[in-house]
């Protein structure tokens, strides 16, 4: 199938045309389709599969051939503010010949440029819950014409704790409008606000949460947990890693201080992650894109929305705890029929994780046996007992 044969207006067909396009990929064929005729989608496909053109090109040829109602028309609903200046540029990229106004309002920055955005009027709203709410508190986000709306990495919004922000969201749409609805997974209470919130979905799924890509080749090395910088040093100083990786702790801490440490050796390397400002997150997204730096070291949340042409390696500093994650991770390298490289350091303590992933994803990932440091590292040491002081009396 072409994209020709979607029935798109023929600007928007020019615009994907420029961005290179020929083929829709799986979940845009499944869902664009049924998109344009007005039916709630019910999407489960992680990143990297091509869900914002999936969503955005049915939404502009249905507002191309609908006047529509004024006022904010379509809504994107999304977790990080890397995700939704993504968005917002894909939506600019496949609607550069059309007329249509396309805003995005985030937490991070300054309020007032957003308020008179808003003011002066927008089609396609793209934003984050929390700062959206706020505009509407102040009267500048008027939601009540709304005719198009999407929820966007659902999942993610759960683990942010922003699923009560969402359902304010929710409450202030017109009950009449589209809604399409994405996630990676569908734990209990993302299906429950499904049932609410989409009527009668056509539902398409594309690349399993437990598949992994077969281009991927993974492996990982069993180290102790304070030898990980000297290893992941070592990696990074060799042929193993030998360019732009994008390297993954769990918490924002653990990002700032490997980052740090890196630099300190010699590597040129930023962490990105929510406490971070928005300036500094897109000046360390940039300097990575570009090449200025050798590595980025990023939390999940603050990784959705990183969207990376041919990135070559991946590393998990820290094995995440829940295994779907590491099938998001590793899916950042590998892709549009490229190889690429995850490498994994797990401690004593992260061996269970290491046994959940590999059940998840059916394979058992590669254990490197050229490891700089002894396997031993597993066995932990007896705890010293305390020897009795001598007594001091003669």
């Amino acid at each position: 199938m072409l994209f020709n044969e979607l029935k798109l207006d023929r600007r928007i067909l020019d615009a994907v045309a420029k961005e290179g396009y020929t083929q829709p990929s799986p979940i845009q064929r499944q869902a664009i389709p049924p998109a344009i005729e007005g039916r709630d989608i019910l999407g489960c496909a992680q990143t990297g599969t091509g869900k914002t053109a999936a969503f955005a090109l049915p939404i502009l040829q249905r507002m191309t051939c609908n006047a529509g109602r004024g006022g904010i028309r379509a809504l994107i609903l999304t977790p990080t503010r890397e995700l939704a200046l993504q968005i917002e540029q894909s939506f600019r990229a496949y609607g550069r010949y059309l007329k249509f106004r396309v805003g995005t309002v985030m937490g991070g920055v300054g309020i007032t440029p957003q308020k008179e955005m808003l003011e002066k009027g927008v089609d396609i709203l793209v934003a984050t819950p929390g700062r959206l709410l706020d505009l509407n508190a102040q009267g500048v986000a008027d939601l009540a014409k709304l005719e198009f709306f999407v929820l966007d990495e659902a999942d993610r919004m759960l683990d942010m704790g922003f699923i009560h922000d969402v359902r304010k969201v929710i409450a202030l749409l017109p009950p009449k409008r589209q809604t399409m609805f994405f996630t990676a997974t569908m734990p209990p209470e993302i299906v429950r606000l499904t049932k609410t919130l989409l009527s009668n979905p056509v539902e398409v799924a594309v690349t399993p949460v437990s598949s992994t890509v077969d281009l991927t080749e993974q492996s990982v090395y069993l180290t102790d947990k304070v030898k990980k910088p000297e290893l992941l040093i070592w990696l990074l100083s060799s042929d193993l890693l030998a360019g732009s990786t994008l390297i993954f702790t769990r918490t924002k801490y653990g990002a700032d201080k490997l980052a740090k440490r890196l630099k300190k050796s010699g590597i040129d390397a930023l962490a990105i992650h929510g406490d971070k400002s928005q300036g500094a997150r897109q000046n360390a997204l940039d300097s990575f894109k570009k090449g200025r730096i050798r590595a980025l070291v990023a939390t999940d949340i603050a990784a959705r929305g990183i969207d990376i042409e041919d990135l070559p390696y991946v590393v998990n500093y820290e094995l995440p705890n829940v295994p779907e994650t590491y099938v998001h991770r590793i899916g950042r390298t590998g892709r549009a029929g490229k190889k690429g490289v995850a490498v994994s350091l797990c401690d004593f303590d992260e061996k269970e994780y290491l046994t959940d992933i590999e059940k998840l994803i059916k394979k058992k990932i590669r254990v490197e046996e050229d490891n700089p440091y002894p396997m031993e590292v597993f066995v932990k040491s007896p705890p010293k007992v305390p020897q009795p002081r001598p007594s001091r009396r003669k």
